[in-house]
């Protein structure tokens, strides 16, 4: 019987060429009874053929893919939208009619290193979408696999420094907040966490920072604070993994910031 309540939700990239595609065939394949997915780029763009190979390969439904243009959907309410490159989280970092919108910047497989780009980009989707089920206290099983490779580091970082890091409770939680929304900035931290505290929150921030593990930009008034992109792969996974497998630690501090008044008003930053 079809679910007449599902929600839906829109994936937003520059040309929606590989990783919206990516991620709309994912999520249509683990969770397609509870929501309707639709996949958009902000520029008029075409299916990479990578894409369809990489979807085949791990007998996702790549049958009549093709690149839309988001204006297709002016009007239309999501109740997420998810961006998945810096260009589209800025040019749109605050979709209209829309419920819930988190940033995840995933590398282009088009540009990145390495003999399994596509398939690499696959499985890291795959991981943000389990999460993103998990936290959204959906019960759906995960259905594909996971390739293997390995990518040179484009930043060097200490991993004894990356593990102190996260030693501490405001810390690692901040960390596990930042990965599933994408950016936040401190105030935002501070209604999740209920901390007082401007300054213990920047301190905790600096920490990270200082170990290369997330990085920050300004917009207007605000800075907002995001998992440094050039991390290792290995650092990465454990970042996501963490995440993934305990969402139940940021539970409640999801929904303090779902229902956080006054919100930096990110209409400010659209281009």
């Amino acid at each position: 019987m079809e679910n007449i309540n599902k929600k839906s939700v829109l994936f937003l990239c520059t040309s929606n060429s590989a990783r919206s595609q990516m991620a709309e065939a994912l999520l249509k394949h683990k969770a397609g009874d509870i929501y309707e997915v639709y996949s958009a780029g902000i520029e008029e763009g075409e299916v990479d053929k990578r894409t369809i190979e990489a979807l085949e390969k791990f007998d996702l439904n790549a049958s009549g893919i093709k690149s839309k243009h988001v204006d297709e959907f002016n009007g239309q309410y999501f109740d997420y939208v998810i961006t998945l490159c810096e260009k589209a989280s800025t040019e749109c970092r605050s979709y209209p009619n829309t419920g819930k919108q988190l940033a995840w910047d995933m590398p282009d497989p088009k540009s990145r290193e390495g003999s399994h780009a596509f398939s690499t980009t696959l499985m890291e989707l795959n991981s943000r979408l389990t999460m993103f089920l998990s936290v959204e206290n959906i019960d759906s099983p995960v259905n594909s696999k996971a390739p293997t490779s390995v990518e040179p580091a484009s930043v060097e970082i200490d991993p004894i420094a990356f593990y102190k890091s996260l030693t501490d409770d405001v810390r690692l939680k901040a960390l596990m907040l930042i990965e599933y929304h994408g950016e936040l900035c401190v105030c935002e931290l501070m209604e999740a966490l209920q901390e007082d505290s401007q300054p213990k929150i920047s301190r905790n921030l600096a920490v990270l920072k200082k170990a290369n593990v997330i990085m920050d930009r300004k917009h207007g008034q605000w800075v907002f604070y995001r998992i440094n992109p050039e991390l290792p792969l290995w650092a990465q996974s454990v970042i996501a993994q963490t995440t993934e497998n305990n969402t139940p630690m940021i539970g409640n501090e999801i929904r303090r910031l779902d229902t956080m008044q006054d919100r930096p008003n990110r209409d400010s930053f659209c281009k």
